[in-house]
């Protein structure tokens, strides 16, 4: 339990969430994801305080739970989509969209340019079948010749189906004048999942000096600037959380250029609790085993089998007993037939019983939308925003 975020404390010696016990949000069944508002508004306002006069997009791919998504709509500046499944949900808001990813297909180019979302243009193919579609207005989103240092997920500096190599850009926009699209400006994208100030100052003095060049190159006038994002929070035990005024302090001036900042993870990740049920406690060769009624298939992050090299534990905790001492070291697992189903090894626990709850926190982000929850026919989890 060391590394339990610092926002959650007892109640009624229970885990407290959004100032209600566990068993609270329990009580109409489980496994339940719970996500509290408060958290989210708070990584909000800190973001603001170090961006000031920077939009704040939210990355609907991180956690798009509908109930969420409307709420966001008063709280940030606009939604970055990435399939018109998202853009469906993003366009109940009003705010303005921001439409990115590889393989658009003509359907969801046509429904973007209808619903007035600002398309990323990743290829010259795509630019060639957004005008088509009668596309007018665009970003050419650029594969940079930088990549992100310490990104759990790079996503530039290397071959990759996102953006337009840099020095092709100038031959894309060429080609969109030609074609009566007019580029707005730039859309880089580096990388995700970074802890390091000291990276994100440098990939966004980098992004900004790559975007004053190619808008150059390419004679047009820089209007906008997509920085992505990037920020990562802290999933383990020795991670440090992000200092996110630093990073805002060092951003370059643009003056008469409308800055963007994409967040997703960084919102939401921290606000999220995964709350199990305890099926079965039992002993197998030696290793105490809590055996729960979720698993992978709601949360295949924290199972390790998402992107994760080398396999760490989330933050765990037993929630019914979480004012009270380990005691005691388990292996947690779900409920489906495969040894990959294992929420956390050696945890540390109270004495740990059936019933109890457990809680695996940092649930926020790519939790149940990014997890097989058709496998094995188990029902989904409930999500609740708190």
């Amino acid at each position: 339990m060391s590394h339990v975020p610092p926002d959650f404390e007892p109640v009624d010696r229970e885990l407290g969430i959004a100032g209600q016990p566990a068993s609270h949000w329990a009580s109409e069944g489980t496994p339940v994801f719970v996500y509290d508002r408060a958290i989210i508004a708070a990584r909000i306002a800190a973001v603001r305080e170090a961006f000031p006069g920077v939009e704040l997009h939210y990355a609907i791919k991180a956690n798009p739970l509908p109930a969420l998504v409307e709420w966001m709509g008063g709280q940030v500046d606009g939604l970055d989509v990435a399939s018109a499944g998202e853009l469906a949900l993003a366009a109940r808001t009003g705010l303005p969209i921001g439409f990115a990813g590889p393989g658009k297909r003509d359907a969801e180019l046509a429904e973007a340019i209808a619903a007035g979302a600002t398309v990323s243009i990743e290829s010259g193919g795509e630019l060639e079948r957004f005008a088509g579609l009668g596309g007018r207005t665009a970003l050419l989103r650029v594969n940079p010749d930088f990549e992100l240092k310490g990104s759990g997920m790079k996503m530039g500096g290397r071959g990759t189906p996102f953006g337009i190599d840099a020095d092709q850009v100038p031959g894309v926009a060429a080609r969109a004048a030609a074609l009566g699209v007019r580029i707005k400006g730039f859309h880089v994208y580096a990388g995700s999942q970074t802890l390091s100030a000291a990276a994100l100052i440098e990939a966004q003095a980098a992004t900004v000096a790559l975007a004053v060049r190619l808008a150059g190159e390419c004679g047009i006038a820089l209007e906008t600037l997509n920085l992505g994002g990037g920020f990562g929070i802290p999933y383990f035990a020795n991670d440090t959380a992000l200092d996110v005024a630093a990073v805002g302090a060092a951003l370059p001036a643009l003056p008469g250029t409308r800055l963007i900042l994409e967040l997703g993870r960084y919102l939401v990740g921290e606000s999220g609790v995964y709350l199990t049920r305890v099926v079965d406690v039992k002993t197998s060769r030696g290793t105490a085993f809590v055996v729960a009624d979720g698993g992978m298939h709601h949360q295949l992050a924290a199972s390790g089998n998402l992107g994760t090299v080398i396999r760490r534990n989330y933050p765990i905790a037993n929630a019914s007993r979480f004012a009270e001492a380990a005691t005691a070291t388990y292996d947690v697992t779900g409920c489906l037939c495969t040894p990959l189903d294992r929420l956390g090894e050696r945890v540390a626990l109270p004495d740990t019983r059936v019933g109890d709850l457990i809680a695996v926190f940092m649930a926020g982000a790519y939790g149940a939308s990014a997890s097989p929850t058709a496998f094995l026919g188990h029902p989904p989890a409930r999500e609740v925003l708190a």
